[in-house]
């Protein structure tokens, strides 16, 4: 197996490849201009079809890489299933769908199809039914659909593995092993992971041709983000520094990670019993409450979300400002992948990290992996604590209908900043920067606003029309 590191060369622009022109032409209207150093060190390989094993966190631009490979691979006019990505978690494949989809736009008729659990299995054998060019998905549901006959993968030539640590951490083995045996053996294989354990390793051996090993150095990966490091005492302790720390440092979107789902719940709970505009994310949560939650932390309608690693697999915010370890990760390489959803596309990043005594051997190895010596710094002054808590700018408003009922995002925004036409409401107009991000699922739309105009969206939106009807609508409180 070959191995590809960084080698700190400048960033090679995408018209460098040889892409389609179509694909070139979109990813300049997406802004896509140079490539991160995952994707120079990658496509490059998988464009030629070779395996491809690369070390990527989140953040990193991996989908982009991979998607562009798939995309060039494929052939429009053969309707079959010719491609596939294997995720941990229904969010994670969510937003790779969604992105396969943005880089796909210039190229008509290509259909991606998600299939997760969480969600029901009859209009999944419908969707399959109709047929796509790319699956999207959880291991567990397509396992299902593999084992059951309602998704056949013979024209399949290309694979991919995204997230592979998580998905063997989630005990996923077994149905990744009975999904890839059903699949062409003459396929190429691309996998990612933000770590390399024993059994990636394993895996890789068996399920892969020659591939290629790209890796990106942990201190070129987080060049730009800004780490802190703070000591402390005890239990109590902990708590009182967070909070020191979230006053000191006033933005508008930050993640506390725990290492566990009882200590995630209890950090929430005394932020907002503290006054903080904050959600929790953690694995007891019911399905749809972890999407709401991931929705509107999203769309600014929470400043602060507290999250364990899992929970947050499918986290993709693209301007989060501050990133807090509560505890230590485990692993030095958990740690590097959770300060990496900070200081995204260049932008400039920034992590805190609190530690115990017993947890001093964990920053030892950080700083073996950083390969840099680490200062705990100074606790905040216990002035900030007559600062502002930090408050959520836009507010979250269900609609209860979606793409099912034919609801589009042009029509919720129609509906907002339509002009009033009764006098008494004539002074009450909304503007188009008064609302932030919409998202219209099956039969539910979301849609996030300025939570100064609350009122009058949701009076606009339960009095207005949509598709020639009127919807429910409520507000969704942290």
């Amino acid at each position: 197996m070959s191995v590809i590191t960084n080698n700190g060369k400048s960033p090679l622009a995408f018209s460098s490849l040889n892409l389609h022109k179509d694909l070139l032409k979109n990813l300049t209207s997406l802004g896509y201009q140079e490539m991160t150093p995952i994707q120079a060190q990658s496509l490059p390989k998988m464009l030629v079809g070779k395996d491809v094993i690369a070390q990527a966190k989140t953040g990193s631009g991996k989908t982009a890489a991979f998607g562009l490979a798939l995309l060039e691979k494929l052939q429009v006019k053969r309707f079959r299933i010719q491609s596939m990505v294997l995720c941990p978690t229904r969010e994670l494949a969510d937003q790779v769908a969604t992105e396969i989809r943005k880089l796909a736009r210039a190229v008509h008729n290509i259909k991606v199809l998600t299939l997760c659990g969480g969600t029901p299995f009859g209009p999944q054998i419908g969707s399959l039914e109709h047929g796509a060019h790319i699956i999207v998905g959880t291991p567990g549901r397509i396992e299902e659909h593999v084992i059951k006959g309602t998704l056949k993968l013979d024209d399949l030539n290309l694979l991919v593995l995204d997230e592979a640590d998580r998905m063997l951490e989630m005990g996923f083995e077994a149905a990744l092993d009975n999904i890839i045996e059903r699949t062409p053996l003459d396929r190429q294989t691309l996998l990612f992971s933000a770590t390399f354990p024993k059994q990636i390793q394993a895996i890789s051996e068996s399920i892969m041709t020659d591939p290629v090993m790209v890796q990106i150095s942990a201190s070129e990966d987080q060049s730009n983000i800004s780490q802190q490091f703070y000591a402390i005492e005890n239990e109590i302790e902990r708590f009182e520094a967070l909070r020191l720390l979230l006053l000191a440092n006033p933005v508008e979107s930050t993640v506390i990670f725990c290492n566990t789902k009882k200590e995630t719940q209890a950090v929430c709970n005394n932020l907002h019993d503290d006054g903080f505009s904050v959600l929790a994310l953690h694995g007891d949560l019911e399905q749809r409450d972890r999407d709401q939650t991931l929705l509107r932390f999203a769309n600014k309608s929470a400043a602060i979300l507290v999250a364990t690693d899992v929970a947050a697999r499918g986290l993709d915010i693209d301007s989060l400002d501050l990133v807090v370890n509560y505890h230590i990760a485990h692993d030095s390489e958990i740690h590097i992948h959770r300060i990496g959803r900070t200081g995204r596309a260049g932008a400039q990043g920034k992590a805190i990290s609190l530690f115990s005594d017993k947890e001093r051997y964990k920053v030892g190895l950080i700083e073996d992996t950083l390969d840099q010596v680490i200062k705990p710094e100074l606790l905040p002054s216990t002035e900030v604590l007559n600062n502002a808590r930090a408050q959520a700018k836009m507010s979250t408003i269900q609609i209860d209908g979606g793409k099912k009922q034919k609801v589009r995002p042009g029509d919720i925004l129609g509906a907002l900043t339509s002009k009033n036409t009764d006098a008494k409401n004539s002074g009450t107009e909304l503007q188009g920067k008064d609302v932030g991000k919409i998202n219209v699922l099956d039969n539910k739309s979301y849609v996030a606003v300025n939570k100064k105009v609350l009122k009058t969206a949701l009076r606009k939106l339960s009095t207005g029309k949509m598709k020639g009807r009127t919807y429910k609508v409520r507000h969704l409180t942290v």
